[in-house]
């Protein structure tokens, strides 16, 4: 009877059962012995035909805990022999993708790993750092190998620190499936030539992506012009602004080595207007009342005047607006923003394009949040291999299904 109740648990079904049950009170461990019925023959995929048994192995599987107790099935496999004469290992359906695992324990670490450093993992389950990993591996290169990207026509690209010594990786995610799609080391324009391959590698191609979202690096709109020829460059509203914001700050520091009264201003200044308590919108207010005559106060209305000019959704509106925004600021006597104004002129298709696609790129950004939080709970990843795993863990809403029913 406690074979059976045993067999409904594990979910075994003919030719297999339960040979016995055995509790080590002192190691913790309760193993399971599970055996075929004699006589048995079975399938070998893709040879018609069940096949006679040539001899058996004993594998050693781990599978969920029993309660607080490790669990372990040594399973009697089977080699069978086939028509040609070759003899070749036959496993059960729930014998998991790496060596001496159950589908099911492997479901439970991915999902852990989803949530928790592998370090924290390999603790919990009671494994090696190094199986975890290789565990999660195998079933991120299999998702990947098998992945779909046949869809994929608006992404967003950027770039993110994995290691001290300004090492970077890219990231590509699609924005309408909201997900990670393709990780790279390296943020030149390289690496848009390996995202364009791998579209093609995976049931898609690189004339299908229609409209990439970056900032304004050189090296990734040069890439995006060579390796995705159909794409429209759109340039994030908030890059733009935050550029504003960094021309404003730079006024503000110059000017208050001569103006006392912009000191303790730096935050007041930068956050949004909407966020800030009565004491500094006074401040603010006192500020900008001064506009003509105080060069940090005129920056600040620059900043505003761009901010609500990106708000706007008429192409035609924002172009000219935009354009007559520009002349403006080179006629001012502020010269930081003369800079962004200059940026605003080198990239005003795509700019413009923000008011047309509303591609952002603050999913992407999200996810190196997430990531930069998860390297640092680690003590650091110290490999490519490793992020790139830990990324489309995260991010990557792999299906896993077709390896492990479990595993969702």
């Amino acid at each position: 009877m406690t074979n059976q109740l045993f067999e409904s648990a594990l979910g075994i079904t003919a030719p297999w059962y339960v040979q016995s049950v055995d509790f080590d009170a002192a190691n913790r461990q309760l193993n399971i012995a599970v055996d075929f019925v004699a006589g048995s023959r079975f399938p070998y995929a893709g040879i018609s035909g069940e096949h006679p048994v040539h001899d058996t192995q004993i594998k050693r599987l781990r599978h969920l805990n029993f309660f607080q107790h490790e669990c372990f099935l040594n399973v009697r496999v089977p080699r069978v022999r086939l028509p040609d004469g070759s003899v070749r290992l036959v496993e059960p359906d729930w014998v998991g993708q790496l060596s001496g695992f159950t589908l099911l324990f492997e479901a439970l670490v991915l999902m852990l790993a989803q949530q928790m450093p592998f370090a924290a993992v390999a603790r919990t389950v009671n494994l090696s750092w190094h199986r975890v990993h290789a565990i999660c591996s195998r079933y991120v290169e299999l998702a990947l190998a098998a992945a779909d990207l046949s869809g994929v026509t608006t992404v967003a690209v950027d770039e993110t620190s994995y290691r001290r010594g300004h090492e970077y990786l890219t990231l590509v995610a699609d924005m309408q499936a909201r997900r990670v799609v393709f990780v790279t080391t390296g943020k030149d324009s390289s690496t848009m030539e390996r995202f364009s391959a791998c579209l093609s590698e995976h049931g898609g191609a690189p004339g299908q992506v229609s409209s990439v979202s970056i900032d304004m690096s050189p090296a990734f709109i040069k890439g995006v012009n060579e390796h995705l020829p159909e794409a429209r460059l759109t340039f994030d509203k908030f890059h733009v602004v935050a550029h504003a914001s960094k021309a404003l700050d730079t006024v503000r520091r110059q000017q208050q080595k001569v103006d006392p009264e912009l000191k303790g201003m730096r935050w007041t200044l930068l956050k949004d207007p909407n966020k800030l308590n009565l004491a500094q919108l006074t401040d603010l207010a006192a500020l900008v009342s001064q506009f003509t005559t105080k060069r940090t106060a005129r920056a600040w209305l620059y900043r505003e005047q761009l901010r609500e000019i990106l708000e706007r959704k008429q192409i035609n509106v924002v172009s000219e607006m935009l354009q007559q925004w520009c002349t403006n600021v080179m006629r001012s006597k502020v010269e930081p923003m003369k800079d962004v104004a200059r940026l605003i002129r080198r990239h005003f298709d795509g700019i413009v394009a923000w008011t047309q696609t509303r591609q952002t790129n603050g999913f992407i950004e999200a996810i190196n949040g997430l990531f930069q939080a998860a390297r640092r709970k680690a003590r650091g990843y110290a490999r490519f291999e490793t992020m790139r795993t830990v990324l489309f863990l995260i991010a990557g809403k792999l299906d896993f299904s077709a390896f492990n029913s479990h595993a969702r």
